[in-house]
C-alpha cells in the first residue's frame, strides 16, 4: 500500500516523445500517488491503533495537541471521501481503492473505540468542532463504501459523537456552518436533528455575510484570505444537498449558491500562475493547495462555469499539487508533513496551526472522485487562464455575478 505501485510511471529526467493520452493518464496517476504520500502515515498508523504513538507534534503552540490526530485524520478522510467512493474494482486503481477503504473503516473503528489507544474524539470545547465536522462531511461523501459498510455499533458510536458537540457553541463566523453540517449529515443517517443548529447558520450566511460576487464575510469582518474555498462553500453546497433532499424549505437556496460557487470557482482558477504558485494572502497558508478545496469540488460536481473547460482546471490543479508535493520539502524523514507553505516554515503558521492541521491539504483531491474515464482526466491538456492571458491568446473578460 505504499508508493510502490506507482514506481513503473515515475516520470524521466530527459524529455520522452509521448502519445497525447499518455501525459493525460499521468495526471491522475500522480494525484493518486501524492494522495498516498500524504494520507497513507495517518491512516496507516490510525488502522493500526499507532496514530497516538508515532504521529509527530509541531505548533508554536501546545495547547492544540489533544486534538491533533483528530484533526489529521477528519482532513484526510474529507479530502479522500469521493475517491472512496467510487469502491473497489478490477482495476490497478481500484484494488489499491478497496485496500484504502479497508484502511479507514479499521481508522474509523480505533478512533471511535473508547478501548483503543487511538481513541481520539476529544469533545471539549472548541476544536474538536471543526473537525468532528469535516469527519461527518467525509462520511457524506463517502456514504456507500464508508457508512453503509460501518458495523452498526460504529455507527451508533459515532452518531453519539456527533451529538455530543451540541454542547459547544460556535463562534458567530464561518464555524456556524460546522454546528450546521453535523445537524446535516444526522439528519441524513437517522432522519432526525436540531433544526436550530442546521438551519440558523444557512440563514445567516444567506442574508447577513454575503458579500457580492460570490463572496461571503467569514462574521461581521471582512478578512481577505481563502476561507471561501476551504470552508464557506463547500460546506453550504453539501449541506444545502441535504436540505434539499429533506424538502426544508432553506434547501431552495441551493440554487443560487451553486452559481455563486460557479464563480468562485473561476476566480480561484485565475489566481494560479503559470508556474503553479497563487497569492500568498490571508490566515491558515500552511493549508497549502487545500485552499482550492471549491475549484476541486465544483471540478466534482461539474458545476465549473462554461468558459473554463475541466482539462484547464485538472492541469491548473496538477501543477499547483507538483509544485507543493512533487518534492520533498514539505516531508519530514518520516513522512509527515511539516509545518509551513512550501517548506519547513514554522514563522508563517498561526498559534492554532499543528501537525494535523496540515491535512487539510487533501481538500485538493475531490476531483479523484470523478471515475477515471470521465472528461476531466480523458480530455487532452488544456492551458489555464493564466498561461493563455501571459502568452498573449484570446481569453474572456472577467464577470462578476450580483445574484
Amino acid at each position: 500500500m505504499s508508493n510502490s505501485f506507482f514506481k513503473r510511471f515515475k516520470k524521466e529526467e530527459k524529455p520522452v516523445v509521448m502519445e497525447e493520452e499518455t501525459p493525460v493518464w499521468q495526471d491522475r496517476i500522480f494525484w493518486v500517488s501524492t494522495m498516498q504520500k500524504i494520507a497513507y502515515p495517518v491512516l496507516n498508523n490510525l488502522a493500526s491503533g499507532s496514530l497516538r504513538k508515532t504521529m509527530p507534534y509541531e505548533s508554536k503552540s501546545n495547547k492544540g495537541q489533544k486534538f491533533t490526530y483528530l484533526e489529521a485524520f477528519a482532513r484526510v478522510f474529507n479530502g479522500i471521501a469521493p475517491w472512496l467512493e467510487l469502491g473497489s474494482d478490477s482495476s490497478k486503481e481500484g484494488t489499491l481503492r478497496g485496500k484504502y477503504i479497508n484502511l479507514v473503516l479499521k481508522s474509523i473503528k480505533n478512533s471511535v473505540s473508547t478501548n483503543s489507544n487511538d481513541y481520539i474524539f476529544v469533545v471539549e470545547p472548541k476544536q474538536s468542532l471543526v473537525d468532528v465536522a469535516l469527519f461527518a462531511q467525509g462520511l457524506l461523501r463517502a456514504k456507500n463504501s464508508i457508512w453503509l459498510n460501518l458495523p452498526m455499533d460504529v455507527q451508533a458510536r459515532i452518531i453519539r459523537e456527533l451529538k455530543n458537540t451540541r454542547i459547544i457553541a460556535p463562534y458567530e463566523n464561518h464555524w456556524l456552518l460546522f454546528t450546521s453540517m453535523i445537524e446535516a449529515t444526522l439528519l441524513e443517517f437517522t432522519g432526525e436533528c436540531d433544526k436550530e443548529r442546521l438551519i440558523y447558520p444557512i440563514t445567516k450566511f444567506r442574508n447577513d455575510f454575503y458579500l457580492g460576487d460570490a463572496i461571503y464575510s467569514d462574521g461581521e469582518d471582512f478578512e481577505l484570505n481563502y476561507y471561501n474555498s476551504l470552508v464557506i462553500h463547500p460546506m453550504l453546497n453539501d449541506i444545502l444537498e441535504v436540505m434539499r433532499k429533506y424538502s426544508l424549505q432553506e434547501g431552495e437556496f441551493l440554487d443560487v449558491q451553486l452559481m455563486r460557487s460557479s464563480r468562485l470557482a473561476s476566480q480561484l482558477e485565475r489566481t494560479i500562475s503559470p508556474e503553479g504558485t497563487y497569492p500568498v494572502v490571508g490566515k491558515s497558508l500552511a493549508y497549502r493547495c487545500g485552499v482550492f478545496h471549491l475549484l476541486s469540488q465544483a471540478a466534482l460536481n461539474k458545476i465549473l462555469p462554461r468558459n473554463i473547460s475541466q482539462a484547464q482546471v485538472r492541469c491548473a490543479l496538477t501543477k499547483v499539487i507538483k509544485k507543493q508535493f512533487e518534492g520533498n520539502q514539505n516531508f519530514n524523514a518520516e513522512g509527515w508533513l511539516v509545518c509551513g507553505f512550501n517548506s519547513s516554515q514554522l514563522d508563517a503558521c498561526e498559534n492554532n496551526i499543528d501537525t494535523g492541521s496540515l491535512y487539510a491539504c487533501c481538500a485538493v483531491f475531490l476531483a479523484l472522485g470523478l471515475k477515471p474515464d470521465d472528461e476531466f482526466w480523458n480530455a487532452p491538456a488544456e492551458d489555464w487562464t493564466s498561461i493563455k492571458a501571459w502568452n498573449g491568446q484570446q481569453i474572456q473578460p472577467d464577470q462578476p455575478i450580483n445574484f
